[in-house]
């Protein structure tokens, strides 16, 4: 019996080697990539190791009511201390600031936005306050700006369904209800016309693809389709570029695109060009940029954002409040790689003050 109990025992510690497989699944890859064609590699790997980092982190042992204390002195009697709220603003993830504005009413029975909108003017006032905004709640803002008043911005439309997640779609559907009493997708409609609004519903749905699955067959044909939908044909199917470009999963679509190289002369975003033009031909250039790479993407919006006469402060500040915690680190690589400048050297030669010094603490200088 003693016997038999030893023998018991001795399985579960080698259980306990086989179970933690971050080693046994580390080591396979390496080997496996030398093995099968290379095709096979990015499949199941890159959805996988895709890993963004944002310039603002959680703040190890966070005290919320230290930071509302250090606002209430910065607006306090005469004057403000823009220097102390920058410290906190440009440190401070959404969910933390959404804390210490509670703390700010908890302790003082006022209202930080309040105090802050009365303390602070211009650009600078408008980036403090996206801040306290979580992402959902910040995109929907966003794009009921982009939607009211006179004329809509759809390049904010577009940067933004063209980017984020389904379920984040969802989210933004859900918060916008909750937030405007309006249906987002109602108010997208009754804004945009024609083929752009096709290509904003369909991203609206929040239905794409998302397992990281890819087949090379399907790869083939749908690229064949886009051929005969534009460059092969005279005029263009419209619609077969949306159901592919807003449906098919982000890694099946860069296989799509290397395929689509084969059969036409042009790559894909160039018979874009070619066959599409305005708001459209945004749309379908966003996604097809979204699906190679994102910060790349961004840095190209932020680029733009800057360059020449004047900023277009509402896209600089958008993208820098909703990209800093999500992978604000990459968008700079690209930033840096694309146009040989520092992201923040071209904030501070584009933007000035407060405005700027913020900017700059968000983003980060190297």
């Amino acid at each position: 019996q003693h016997q038999q109990q030893h023998q018991h025992q001795q399985p579960p510690p080698q259980q306990t080697q086989q179970q933690p497989p971050p080693q046994q699944t580390q080591q396979p890859p390496p080997q496996q990539t030398q093995q099968p064609p290379a095709q096979q590699q990015p499949v199941q790997q890159q959805p996988v190791q895709v890993v963004y980092h944002g310039t603002i982190v959680p703040t190890p042992n966070h005290n919320p009511e230290a930071d509302a204390e250090k606002l209430r002195k910065a607006m306090k009697g005469m004057g403000t201390d823009e220097k102390a709220i920058i410290e906190v603003v440009g440190a401070r993830t959404s969910t933390e600031l959404k804390a210490v504005e509670l703390a700010f009413k908890t302790c003082y029975g006022k209202d930080l936005m309040k105090d802050l909108k009365s303390e602070l003017s211009g650009r600078f006032e408008d980036t403090v306050l996206q801040r306290f905004k979580p992402p959902a709640e910040y995109d929907a803002y966003c794009l009921k700006k982009a939607i009211e008043g006179a004329g809509t911005d759809e390049q904010a439309m577009i940067e933004i369904l063209s980017t984020r997640s389904n379920q984040q779609i969802r989210d933004i559907r859900a918060t916008y209800k909750s937030l405007y009493g309006k249906d987002l997708e109602k108010e997208t409609i009754s804004d945009t016309s024609g083929h752009f609004r096709r290509l904003l519903v369909s991203l609206l749905q929040g239905n794409r693809d998302e397992s990281g699955r890819t087949d090379h067959a399907a790869a083939m044909a749908d690229a064949q389709a886009l051929y005969n939908a534009g460059e092969g044909k005279l005029g263009t199917d419209e619609s077969k570029f949306n159901q592919i470009l807003c449906s098919r999963g982000f890694p099946q679509l860069l296989l799509i695109f290397t395929e689509y190289t084969k059969i036409s002369k042009y790559d894909i975003e160039r018979s874009i060009e070619r066959e599409m033009s305005g708001d459209l031909k945004n749309g379908m250039l966003a996604l097809v940029k979204s699906a190679r790479s994102k910060p790349d993407y961004f840095a190209e919006r932020l680029y733009a954002s800057m360059k020449g006469m004047g900023t277009d402060d509402r896209t600089l500040i958008r993208i820098v409040c909703s990209r800093c915690e999500v992978d604000m680190v990459e968008i700079k690589q690209a930033f840096l790689k694309k146009y040989n400048k520092t992201l923040a050297k071209m904030i501070e030669d584009d933007t000035s003050g407060d405005y700027k010094k913020l900017l700059v603490k968000i983003v980060g200088l190297q």
